[in-house]
């Protein structure tokens, strides 16, 4: 079942406000263009994700809580369900560009009127499982959140304009280079899963134990300096580093880089949410597969002449785990309105763990020891997605702060690339 929530309907609502203001003021930038057009079968219009987490609220809580409840619209049930086949017919997700209409101020009303409805159920005080469903809906649309800023940079890299989706966002931070060092860790019996308080999704669960054999990780990400060296060595040219599935995929593709960068001369350049911006060698390589990490850890490997690796999940967040409250609240994530990957700093200890860019693990994703999905129509959440996909730990710049853990999962297929993820290599001990 939901995981129960700690919050009063009182502060539940504060946080609801928090949150849905929070996913208007990403989309505020936008033109009714801007917020249309789907430029992949993976991205979704931002004008989709308004709508559909607001769909959330309006079907997995009102319909069923609501004294009364009448849709907005019998159409939208349809329209902006995204893949809860249990509760009915969808629309096809690389169509979603094709919903013109409703417009984007029809989407905007549309979000007005559900939450002057949520915020008089929660004035009600309803029981528990609405309060636990409110919050999973909240989690969910920080998910969103993110996927907006995500979607929208890959739109924004195929107009040839290369705009800027934010004027006024801060420039790259200027820091001096930290050496990779590698942080021992002896490995053993250890704890890993979600052990509350607090909420987490039913795939950080159960706690369960995991034998881990002796190992170091980085300190620090994979920075776009040690990419480019990679990439002018030929390393996307030389099949020895890259899993049979992955050289077959970058042929196919014909991938030589990162998904957007760009040759300017004899360097780079990289686009990001600021627009194109000149490579920087100390801040963490991003738009990278799983793929494209594992052919980089295995080159490095050769290069140091060490048993380099990706990190398994179970590595990271046994070691991520004990300082991860701090580690959050420093890390460079949504709330820092930086929106890009910053350079490490020189500190002691493991650094860039939440926040700058998911970190690709080798673990694929599967179920724990145990492993029940929640009952319900949120029981298609996770746990249907536990097949051909790879785990990423730690969050991004574009992760809002209050929705992380050390027990988060994140995943996606092997060739994912539009997201901001990035790597830490790990170095066997034993």
């Amino acid at each position: 079942m939901l995981p129960a929530t700690d919050l009063s309907p009182a502060d539940l609502a504060r946080r609801y406000h928090a949150v849905r203001a929070t996913t208007l003021a990403l989309a505020e930038p936008l033109s009714e263009a801007d917020a249309q057009v789907q430029s992949m079968p993976d991205a979704s219009p931002a004008k989709w994700h308004l709508a559909h987490t607001t769909w959330f609220f309006e079907t997995l809580v009102l319909e069923r809580f609501e004294p009364g409840f009448r849709p907005h619209h019998p159409a939208y049930r349809v329209l902006f369900n995204s893949y809860y086949n249990g509760i009915g017919e969808l629309a096809a997700r690389p169509q979603r560009g094709l919903i013109t209409r409703p417009g984007l101020a029809e989407v905007l009303a549309y979000r007005r009127a559900v939450d002057e409805r949520v915020l008089a159920l929660l004035a009600a005080a309803p029981g528990a499982e609405v309060l636990a469903l409110l919050t999973l809906g909240l989690h969910h649309e920080q998910q969103h959140q993110e996927l907006i800023l995500t979607d929208l940079l890959h739109l924004l890299s195929c107009n040839p304009l290369r705009p800027a989706y934010r004027k006024a966002l801060p420039p790259p931070v200027a820091a001096a280079a930290v050496p990779l060092a590698w942080l021992p860790h002896d490995g053993g019996l250890a704890e890993i899963g979600h052990a509350g308080p607090g909420f987490a999704f039913d795939n950080e669960q159960p706690r369960h134990r995991a034998w881990l054999a002796p190992y170091a990780l980085a300190n620090r990400l994979v920075t776009q300096g040690e990419w480019a060296d990679f990439v002018a060595d030929g390393g996307y040219r030389d099949p020895r580093w890259w899993l049979a599935a992955g050289w077959e995929w970058l042929r196919s593709q014909h991938i030589e880089h990162p998904l957007y960068w760009r040759r300017d001369g004899s360097g780079w350049r990289v686009f990001t949410l600021r627009g194109a911006v000149t490579l920087q060698p100390d801040a963490p390589v991003v738009q990278i597969s799983l793929y494209e990490a594992d052919a980089f850890a295995a080159w490095a490997a050769a290069q140091r002449r060490l048993p380099i690796r990706l990190p398994t999940e179970a590595e990271w967040e046994h070691a991520a785990a004990p300082g991860a409250e701090a580690a959050i609240a420093e890390g460079n994530l949504l709330d820092s309105d930086r929106l890009q990957p910053e350079p490490a700093l020189a500190r002691p200890g493991l650094q860039q763990l939440f926040g700058d860019a998911w970190e690709w693990t080798r673990s694929a994703y599967a179920p724990y020891p145990g492993f029940r999905p929640w009952q319900g129509a949120v029981g298609e959440y996770n746990g249907k997605f536990m097949a051909n996909q790879f785990v990423l730990r730690g969050g991004s710049c574009a992760t809002p702060r209050s929705h992380l853990r050390a027990s988060y999962r994140n995943f996606f297929p092997a060739d994912a690339r539009w997201q901001f993820s990035g790597l830490r290599l790990a170095c066997d001990l034993a």
